[in-house]
């Protein structure tokens, strides 16, 4: 069953495409990410059947475990997508921050394991390994809090931990779905093995079709079945001419030393799904439109996911059908502010979708 996700704006929210991080190249804010904004904003997407809510993970981000642990008091059913980044803080530690979390949500936690491609950022951390080593660490990390889950004693030597009589001596129920994303050889790799759901960024159609097609064989090489995610930001309004004006207005509102600021930011990472979004664009604010109702002006200023979809609510509604029709099976949106927003794709779009299914 195809699965609706929103997104939970912790470093701030407004009218203005923000950056999940503000990093550089950053809007200012105009609403401030206080619990109780963010639980407004979390009752809204539970309201308008949302199944869970994504935060992120980095240096200008309050820590997302404290944030949703609070977060998870204001709703009953939403589900809290905890980022976390893998090599931060020990697996078994990890693993048992998500048994207390289970305990104390009434299950209501998924984990999005992020290695990190921005190599400036990780080693502001004190993180020095680099790409391919990040990505050993992570599938140790991801094995580790899978095993510390299972409900045995085990033992572990890796290249980057060690365990002896780890584990809980129980199963954890329910055991929490992670998700990852990554689009390096690499990434995929780990995905393949030791995700339960792969992310994507929003790219053209056949594009993600070509990913899915090979995640899922790459997954069925070790004997696993791999949902499919993503993650991408919708402008929806009653006509297509109101939502293009809509993406006019926001491409406004993003001015050039800022559009530079973050270009000049994402050249210097080191992730392949960041060169993806900048390659869509090429830095230029004059060819967004990549697919039929795809913008890609979003990632002139944010880092992660850089597309729109843009258009009527039938249109956006038929862009999503279009990919779930590929094989994506989750999709994570968002909108500025998230609060309305929420409300508006929950009302207009997603019945849309269900509909046609």
């Amino acid at each position: 069953m195809t699965q609706f996700h929103w997104f939970l704006p912790t470093s701030g929210d407004g009218a203005e495409v923000g950056s999940a991080t503000v990093a550089a190249g950053a809007a200012k804010h105009a609403r401030t990410a206080s619990i109780g904004y963010l639980a407004d904003v979390a009752r809204a997407a539970e309201q308008s059947g949302f199944t869970a809510a994504l935060t992120p993970v980095g240096a200008a981000c309050p820590d997302p475990w404290i944030v949703c642990a609070a977060v998870a008091q204001h709703t009953e059913r939403l589900k809290l997508l905890v980022a976390f980044r893998t090599g931060f803080a020990l697996p078994t530690l990890v693993a048992q921050q998500a048994e207390a979390f289970q305990a104390m949500s009434g299950g209501r936690l998924a984990l999005n394991a992020v290695t990190g491609g921005d190599g400036a950022e990780q080693r502001a951390y004190g993180d020095f390994l680099d790409h391919g080593e990040r990505y050993r660490r992570t599938a140790e990390c991801l094995e580790v809090i899978r095993r510390c889950w299972a409900g045995e004693r085990f033992d572990y030597q890796g290249e980057h931990y060690r365990v002896e009589a780890g584990g809980f001596g129980r199963a954890l129920d329910p055991a929490p779905p992670i998700y990852f994303g990554g689009a390096s050889a690499a990434a995929e790799q780990v995905a393949a093995q030791l995700s339960d759901v792969y992310l994507m960024w929003g790219e053209p159609p056949a594009a993600i079709g070509e990913r899915a097609a090979r995640m899922r064989a790459l997954a069925a090489e070790h004997g696993r079945a791999l949902r499919l995610g993503l993650r991408i930001h919708v402008i929806a309004r009653p006509t297509a001419e109101q939502a293009w004006a809509e993406a006019d207005r926001l491409l406004a509102g993003m001015d050039p030393d800022r559009i530079a600021a973050a270009q000049q930011r994402f050249a210097r990472m080191e992730s392949v799904g960041q060169a993806r979004m900048a390659a869509l664009h090429g830095g230029r604010a004059d060819s967004l439109v990549i697919a039929p109702n795809l913008w890609a002006g979003v990632g002139l200023v944010r880092e992660g996911a850089g597309t729109a979809l843009v258009g009527s609510y039938a249109e956006v509604a038929e862009r999503i059908s279009e990919y779930a029709a590929l094989g994506v099976d989750e999709f994570i949106l968002s909108a500025w502010p998230h609060l309305e927003e929420a409300r508006r794709v929950g009302e207009h779009v997603l019945p849309l979708v269900r509909t046609s299914a």
